[in-house]
């Protein structure tokens, strides 16, 4: 067998095992995509400012995702913690005389 042949089995082996290593991590750009595409139309219509109106539309979108999201967990949060039963006070409260 050539040495040439074992080299490019080598490299194919070795990239092959590569792969997982250099996967890229998946992106959390949620409200980024709607929040880019207004703003860049926004920005266009501004004075022909795309690029400018989608980056800030990017991080409005994305802020306001996270905003969402923060309200939604602290709803949920609310519904699961049982509400507090008032204490019976010590003195009955007195009724209005008429």
């Amino acid at each position: 067998m050539k040495l040439s042949h074992i080299f490019a089995g080598c490299a194919v082996a070795l990239s092959l095992a590569a792969v997982p290593v250099l996967a890229p991590a998946p992106a959390r750009a949620i409200g980024c995509i709607s929040g880019g595409a207004a703003g860049a139309v926004a920005g266009h219509y501004a004075g022909h400012h795309a690029v400018l109106g989608a980056i800030g539309g990017c991080i409005a979108g994305h802020h306001m995702h996270k905003v969402q999201m923060q309200k939604k967990a602290a709803a949920a949060h609310a519904a699961e913690t049982p509400a507090p039963t008032p204490m019976p006070s010590a003195t009955p409260t007195p009724s209005p005389s008429t």
